[in-house]
């Protein structure tokens, strides 16, 4: 079911799709393919919305920074100084993050219009992004599909292919709240990861690998988030052709629990530290759980690839699972 949710200065109509399944119900905009709210009960039957987002479409205009439940692409995460080559032909970036390419540039996939069709238990999203745009490489079409299981799983899939070479990394941003309201920072953490790769001052990945024992950031065994992490970890099941469970979030207040699985090797754990008073949220209100390639993956070749090619096709997937727990 879709409804008109707003319209661009340039009469662009935006809509917004509900999905409805196993007690959960998710809406998705046609605006930056944004995850505007996910209703889910605890473990007395009472029902909140544990992602943060704006009731309107002029707060995701107003705010676009925060990235609120948006789809991100071409590139995810941070490309450093906002250049890679790739078959000996260097390309130049958007630089919108201090010397850093960030989100697929000033403006990437979550600020534009999707076309929308319906699918069973859910929404397709679509689009050409074209050659150049942003300064990437290949007119890539992409679709990404937004589903829910019977158990209210919400599932989305993302398929591109392209024309030339180039690189792709898409992920979600949702920042989940499982408390409905107030602080995340004392959800229960889990992350299937030994390891993480550290970073410059810039959070730019130095292309080497950090064991997580006896550090901050050991989530093996759940623990509260906390605060202070803008951080990808190496999943350590790596890259895998079907979605498997990498992460545990638990609010032990409502009892909520949220599951993921992905296809993904990386999971960028941010606890929304930098937060200010320009939206209605404050500093780690939220906890962003991005599946990803790692950041800058163009410029360390030792990185799981994020190149493409034509006649291959793109295909990754996360499942997002709801529960409850005593």
């Amino acid at each position: 079911m879709s409804e008109l949710f707003g319209t661009l200065s340039d009469g662009t109509a935006v809509r917004r799709w509900t999905l409805e399944r196993g007690g959960v119900r998710v809406r998705v905009l046609s605006y930056g393919g944004i995850v505007q709210s996910a209703e889910v009960p605890d473990r007395d039957g009472r029902t909140a919305d544990v992602v943060l987002g704006f009731d309107g479409l002029d707060g995701y205009l107003a705010h676009p920074e925060p990235y609120f439940g948006a789809l991100v692409g071409r590139y995810a995460n941070r490309i450093a100084g906002g250049r890679f080559s790739l078959d000996g032909r260097e390309y130049r970036l958007a630089r919108n993050n201090g010397p850093n390419s960030l989100h697929g540039g000033e403006r990437g996939f979550d600020k534009r219009v999707w076309e929308a069709e319906p699918v069973e238990h859910g929404v397709r999203l679509s689009r050409v992004s074209p050659d150049g745009e942003e300064g990437f490489p290949g007119r890539l079409e992409i679709s990404v599909t937004y589903s829910l299981g019977a158990d209210g799983a919400l599932r989305i899939a993302y398929e591109a292919v392209t024309d030339a070479p180039t690189v792709v990394n898409l992920t979600n941003h949702s920042y989940w709240n499982l408390a409905g309201s107030g602080n995340a920072g004392g959800h229960a953490l889990r992350i299937a990861a030994s390891r993480l790769t550290p970073v410059d001052g810039n959070l730019i990945p130095s292309g080497a690998f950090d064991d997580v024992s006896g550090t901050r950031f050991d989530f093996r065994r759940p623990r509260k988030a906390g605060s202070g992490y803008d951080h990808n970890f190496a999943l350590d099941k790596g890259v895998t052709r079907a979605p498997e469970p990498v992460a545990e979030l638990h609010d032990p207040s409502s009892g909520r629990v949220l599951t993921v699985a992905t296809t993904e090797p990386g999971l960028q754990l941010y606890t929304a530290d930098h937060l200010d008073a320009s939206v209605p949220f404050a500093p780690g209100d939220g906890i962003a759980l991005e599946t990803q390639h790692f950041p800058d993956s163009p410029n360390h070749p030792d990185f799981p690839t994020t190149q493409l090619r034509p006649g291959e096709v793109f295909r990754s997937e996360t499942v997002y699972g709801f529960g409850v727990r005593d």
